[in-house]
């Protein structure tokens, strides 16, 4: 046999080892939000999305958690920078913004307008969708936060997503787990939300797995 020969018996002998070897690439999820997000007055590390990836990691899961929170943002804003905000990579998404919207009176249709193009654009690339809700302000008035409070729900429905109804679930109206603002959370209230909102996470993670696996 020649030398030839012997060189493509080999290969083709430890291509398929050598394939079934190759490590698995990390999921790649994007936070994409406000403060809440984006980690307001915390020290590095500290943030959501930091804290996040930690958590999952700690759970066997291969991800990088990017965060993409800019402080102040509304659902317009995060509309307006999507497309600059998301790698070639991302596979999937945490939308947490309208907090904002909820702060300033925008009106909740324009809010849920904004949030249902935004996750069009995200299914139309393939990226799977947590949608990590917000409750309207009581100051704002009964009708506003019925309209307001019902935006959420009504988006994960229409588009068979992953909902977590209240992003600051356990944390907000708890002055230890806020900073002194009593808005954004400390550091141990970060860590309260991730442990509340990780069981959704996972659940996006399995989407996001089945949904490569089966190309859609």
């Amino acid at each position: 046999m020649s030398f030839t020969l012997i060189c493509l018996a080999w290969i083709m002998t430890m291509s398929p080892a050598r394939a079934e070897e190759a490590p698995e690439a990390p999921l790649e999820i994007v936070a994409l939000g406000d403060s809440l997000t984006a980690g307001y007055m915390l020290p590095p590390g500290a943030g959501f999305a930091e804290q996040l990836e930690k958590a999952l990691k700690n759970e066997g899961y291969k991800v990088n958690v990017v965060n993409a929170g800019v402080s102040g943002d509304t659902s317009s804003g995060g509309l307006a920078r999507l497309d600059w905000a998301l790698s070639e990579d991302t596979d999937a998404v945490i939308l947490e913004l309208g907090a904002n919207d909820a702060l300033r009176g925008i009106p909740p249709e324009i809010t849920e307008r904004n949030l249902g193009t935004i996750i069009t654009k995200l299914k139309e690339r393939g990226i799977t969708v947590l949608l990590a809700g917000m409750l309207a302000p009581p100051n704002m008035g009964q009708d506003y936060e019925t309209v307001f409070n019902a935006v959420y729900p009504s988006l994960a429905e229409k588009h068979d997503l992953v909902l977590y109804p209240f992003f600051l679930d356990g944390v907000a109206a708890e002055p230890d787990l806020n900073l002194g603002d009593g808005m954004h959370p400390n550091e141990e209230g970060v860590k309260v939300m991730v442990d509340r909102i990780l069981p959704s996470v996972e659940e996006m993670i399995a989407r996001a797995k089945n949904g490569a696996k089966t190309g859609g």
